[in-house]
């Protein structure tokens, strides 16, 4: 089975929200917003707007979403911009809804995206690196946020560290395997993939920072605020242990094509780095960062997208230009 095969259709998904949102205490009926790696509603609760989760069959354990869920409700906690959880009428985070379909609800995010994927950056360069200072100061603040809890025991999420990355059997499949390569592209990649993890060996054993990473900082998951003063992160979904340099690479990896893509890396780095010192050592290694979570991505796409879908390809291209950008020992 892959993971196209645990997806819902609308009207499945439509039924099983409506069960959801009487647990709730729902007024209005939920509306569908997307389908994809999970089913997300619009809920109208007594005490305002809340987004529903259906979370896809088979990708996360009942104990890896409540580490989600508590660990987004202790940063919201600790003052920082991302949504918490609404317990159910019982007062639970999480319910099953049966047959192992999981369902939470969060607080809404009113604003807008930062942008979409494969689409240009709107803006002008200065506004987009204004933006992406902002973001790279928000995903300091998290992690130094998170270095200070204190997990419970039962705290359980996936873990993108060297295996998962680029052992293998990475987290996201084995990108170098992927259909829509040729021969010589697979090669390639999995050449790539030995080097990366010689690179992420000696980046660990040199003290490389790991913890808790939201690990999918990409732009449809960072809210604008509706009068432009700060920004949310949302879907924490792929959250999990890893390098911590990983989340401003995921953060990095949709704009190769951007005209002003040095600038805007430069400017979300010096907005991490303003709360959270990088070395050159770490500075050296977000373009390697940058090109792993464009192989993960396209390791992604495999069970997802069909190999001659056009996106496919566009995954595959950005992986192999990606590479080239990284310089590789």
């Amino acid at each position: 089975m892959t993971l196209s095969d645990t997806n819902l259709t609308d009207a499945q998904a439509q039924a099983l929200a409506a069960q959801a949102a009487r647990l709730w205490g729902a007024t209005a009926a939920p509306r569908l917003i997307k389908n994809r790696e999970n089913a997300v509603f619009a809920l109208t609760l007594p005490q305002g707007r809340a987004a529903l989760r259906l979370h896809r069959r088979g990708y996360q354990s009942p104990a890896a979403i409540r580490s989600e869920l508590w660990w987004c409700d202790a940063l919201a906690t600790a003052g920082l911009p991302v949504p918490q959880a609404i317990p159910a009428e019982d007062g639970e985070r999480l319910t099953d809804l049966g047959a192992g379909q999981m369902a939470s609800v969060i607080a809404w995010v009113d604003g807008s995206i930062l942008g979409q994927a494969e689409t240009p950056l709107a803006g002008t360069p200065a506004q987009q690196c204004a933006r992406y200072a902002d973001l790279g100061s928000l995903i300091a603040r998290i992690h130094i946020a998170t270095d200070r809890l204190a997990l419970p025991h039962s705290f359980t999420r996936p873990r993108w560290d060297i295996d998962g990355l680029v052992g293998p059997n990475p987290h996201w499949g084995r990108f170098w395997d992927h259909p829509t390569l040729t021969e010589p592209e697979a090669a390639d990649l999995k050449n790539v993939a030995q080097r990366c993890h010689a690179m992420l060996t000696d980046h660990a054993a040199k003290g490389g920072d790991f913890g808790l990473i939201h690990a999918d900082l990409l732009r449809e998951n960072v809210i604008l605020d509706a009068d432009g003063t700060g920004m949310t992160l949302i879907d924490f979904d792929d959250s999990g242990f890893g390098f911590r340099l990983f989340d401003l690479g995921a953060a990095l990896s949709q704009n190769l094509y951007e005209p002003a893509r040095d600038a805007i890396a430069a400017a979300m780095l010096r907005g991490y780095a303003a709360h959270r010192p990088l070395a050159p050592r770490d500075l050296a290694m977000v373009p390697v960062f940058t090109l792993l979570r464009c192989l993960a991505s396209l390791g992604w796409t495999m069970g997802r997208l069909p190999p001659d879908h056009p996106r496919a390809r566009h995954y595959a291209d950005r992986a192999l230009l990606a590479a080239s950008l990284a310089a590789l020992p």
